[in-house]
């Protein structure tokens, strides 16, 4: 198969790229990734000169590179977005450019070259959230997304939906719970709490640490993503989780605790505005039409990832440099 990853620079993506070409070694990938402050080329420097490996910068909203890179393959995996939460409430038209209209000039190229199958990588944020007892998101849950970010990538969704409906364009998406493991921008909670400590400075926690989060390995998930396009039904879309839901407090007392540091170490910070309270996805859908379930424990994965950032400080400190941290 040839595959056109977009987004393949930035943590998912890039992961995604070692795991499908671990896995199918025979296959082609191309990978399209503008660069933006999260794409980063060291994710993947060792695959540069792999013969059944290209990269190409560029950006999903333009129409030409676009058209011409989806003329060459069979499918297309779209990682590509804005995906930070923060950024969004300070800046909501980069993630409506991106997530959006690259989304739909992707499923137009698609469409163009005769129907190429098009897997649409989403996030469980585009269902709002959960109180403490609510029953966790199925692919029924109905979209209510609060941030800018989770309102475009909700957008987006729809968009796929409407040219399988519209076009029959042979598609499926994957809606997916907080991803961490290596290669994760040092922006987001785990990599930037880890770095923080390792750097023997305090890691800023968001109101009470209360918010409950369901976290993935990103090996787990991309292996979802694997069985969705081998096996997943056109016109579905499948939600993929974790089974790891810990409080913001106490994933931050485990991070204190695997890098032998005391709560002292913990500043509360003012909250984010419009913060989701608990996010959790049920992954049966996925269980039973496709065999897939995550086989990473959180203990094992938390450990795994913090061993990963004590052994790269030169992959991590230059972009923790280049935030001002």
């Amino acid at each position: 198969m040839r595959l056109l990853v977009t987004g393949g620079a930035g943590f998912i993506g890039s992961n995604f790229i070692r795991y499908w070409l671990k896995h199918h070694p025979d296959d082609q990938l191309i990978n399209l990734d503008l660069l933006t402050y999260a794409g980063n080329l060291a994710n993947l420097k060792d695959l540069a000169d792999q013969a059944n490996y290209r990269f190409v910068q560029g950006d999903i909203c333009d129409y030409q590179i676009v058209d011409e890179l989806v003329g060459q393959v069979d499918a297309i995996v779209n990682f590509a977005a804005e995906t930070h939460v923060d950024r969004s409430i300070g800046n909501g038209l980069a993630f409506v450019k991106t997530n959006i209209e690259g989304t739909a000039n992707l499923l137009e190229a698609a469409r163009r070259h005769g129907g190429i199958r098009f897997h649409h990588i989403s996030t469980d944020e585009v269902y709002g959230d959960l109180t403490a007892t609510e029953p966790r998101f199925t692919e029924k849950t109905p979209y209510r997304p609060s941030s800018p970010y989770s309102a475009s990538k909700a957008a987006s969704d729809h968009l796929v939906r409407a040219y399988y409906r519209t076009y029959n364009l042979p598609v499926t998406i994957s809606n997916c719970s907080n991803n961490y493991g290596p290669y994760q921008f040092p922006e987001k909670l785990i990599p930037l709490f880890v770095t923080n400590l390792l750097d023997n400075q305090k890691v800023p926690l968001y109101g009470s640490g209360g918010n409950i989060r369901d976290w993935i390995h990103v090996d787990d998930h991309n292996a979802g993503v694997e069985a969705i396009l081998l096996r997943g039904k056109i016109g579905e879309t499948y939600c993929l989780g974790g089974n790891s839901e810990v409080s913001n407090l106490e994933l931050t007392k485990l991070l204190l605790n695997l890098l032998g540091k005391d709560e002292s170490y913990i500043e509360p910070v003012a909250d984010r505005l419009g913060h989701d309270w608990r996010y959790a996805i049920d992954f049966t859908k996925a269980k039973q039409e496709l065999g897939w379930e995550p086989k990473m424990t959180f203990s094992q994965g938390l450990s795994a990832t913090v061993e990963w950032y004590l052994k790269h400080p030169e992959w991590w400190r230059p972009l923790k440099d280049k935030l001002g941290q």
